[in-house]
């Protein structure tokens, strides 16, 4: 009999809900405001809409592989199971760069945030500081992240909603550029080209972030194979909603809105928006949005990497470990807060790409794990099934892959060397023991082949 502790089932929809919407952060939209309207040429509407299309087959997608494989792993797990563990692997290493650097994007947010504020503290106060209380949080568990996640999206959403109040307001009062609510102007391309605004949807998907990472706490959710495709839905279609809108508002209200630092371009049109006060609101609702953002991605990374643990394809007595008392992976929660701290070293819009490469590549895959899972191998492939289990996944799997080829050839090589690492690692780990032994839970069965 295996003694082992094992993680704490015990989460419901609506903190599933709540993990995933604080993961992805309704207020990521403002954190990379500056970086997204560049890329997508200012066309931040459309860019949003095409990145909803690409998310919403790959949410279907992920909403049929949490049913049929309701445990922790998320895309390394369904790529294995449903094609090859090999490819797996790779799918897996390719989705820890969206993970590990995942944390450091809240914690940079943080600190550059509250460097705003206090001025006279280093940015790099802050993410020591940020690290330790993440950790601690981590530590304690699920139950308590999932708590301050609920608080956290409410008081964001409710931001969000003053926000556009605070538009429709300088619309009405014809203290805007626009006169009326409705306009047809933010879904109309103009003179930017269509290549641009899917170069910003591609950027832009890193906003929705999260739906996918809800799946890693499948074995910590009551009836998981209901709960997490419910809420997956449930949260991306509340993102769509909220970003569309704000860019929309945005866009007719102030269409020749310009700034000099992609950094901070969303505390100067919320300072256009709303003044001084509004401003200041925006700051501390920005700051406890990136701390529950990265206690969520912490979250999700922990139990990522305590999957790979559990099947020895990272070391197992490591990876796998549980604390009898807190029943969370304290071990895999130090080690990333230790590789959190590169947020001292390096730049935001670096973490973004590594973590759009990596998120990507794995929703590409998800989706023809669906394809392999139930058209070819269940052979379920009546009129309806083929609809469901092999056109949507098709469509979702091209849409996010050619969303991959338009990240900028920096990222790319940068995403292609770290898939090299991974695939030596894995030639490496073939020589020196059995390629990959098949585990679920606690029993061992024999190698996939």
């Amino acid at each position: 009999m295996n003694n082992q502790p094992a993680l704490s089932k015990s989460l419901k929809v609506y903190q599933i809900v709540f993990l995933g919407l604080a993961w992805m952060t309704p207020m990521i939209f403002f954190t990379v405001y500056g970086v997204a309207y560049d890329a997508a040429g200012g066309q931040m509407v459309l860019a949003y809409l095409i990145a909803f299309l690409a998310i919403f087959f790959t949410a279907y997608s992920y909403s049929r592989m949490v049913k049929a494989y309701p445990i922790a792993g998320s895309a390394y797990t369904y790529t294995k199971k449903a094609i090859h563990p090999r490819l797996g692997f790779l799918v897996g290493w390719a989705l820890l760069l969206d993970y590990i650097f995942s944390p450091i994007i809240a914690i940079l947010t943080f600190g550059i945030f509250m460097h705003t504020e206090f001025p006279s503290i280093p940015v790099y106060v802050w993410v020591i500081v940020m690290n330790i209380i993440l950790a601690l949080v981590n530590i304690v568990g699920i139950k308590s992240v999932a708590r301050i996640s609920g608080i956290s999206v409410v008081v964001q959403i409710l931001f969000i909603s003053l926000f556009c109040l605070f538009i429709i307001k300088d619309i009405a009062t014809g203290q805007a550029s626009s006169s009326t609510l409705f306009s047809l102007h933010p879904f109309l391309a103009s003179d930017i080209p269509f290549t641009t605004i899917f170069s910003g949807a591609a950027l832009i998907c890193f906003c929705f972030l999260g739906f996918d990472a809800v799946t890693t706490m499948a074995e910590e959710t009551i009836q998981p194979e209901k709960t997490i495709p419910t809420a997956i839905f449930l949260i991306v279609c509340i993102a769509a909603v909220m970003y569309i809108a704000i860019s929309y508002f945005t866009q007719i209200a102030y269409p020749g809105f310009t700034f000099t630092n992609p950094d901070n371009a969303a505390y100067t049109l919320v300072k256009l928006v709303g003044g001084n006060l509004l401003s200041s609101l925006f700051i501390t609702v920005l700051i406890i949005a990136t701390f529950t953002q990265g206690v969520s991605s912490v979250t999700s990374v922990t139990r990522f990497l305590y999957a790979l643990g559990r099947e020895s394809v990272l070391p197992q007595k490591v990876f796998s470990y549980i604390h009898p008392t807190f029943k969370t992976p304290v071990v895999n929660i130090l080690l990333v807060t230790a590789f959190s701290f590169l947020g001292m070293f390096i730049d935001l819009n670096t973490a973004v790409t590594f973590v759009s490469f990596g998120a990507l590549t794995a929703f590409t895959f998800v989706n023809v794990s669906v394809i392999a899972h139930f058209y070819i191998k269940l052979k379920k492939r009546s009129f309806t099934e083929t609809i469901l289990y092999l056109i949507f996944p098709l469509i979702g799997a091209a849409f996010i892959g050619w969303l991959l080829t338009l990240l900028n050839k920096d990222t790319l090589l940068i995403g292609v060397a770290w898939l090299t690492v991974g695939f030596l690692y894995l030639l490496v780990k073939s020589r020196l023991s059995a390629p990959f032994v098949k585990r679920d839970h606690s029993k061992v069965t024999v190698p996939e082949k």
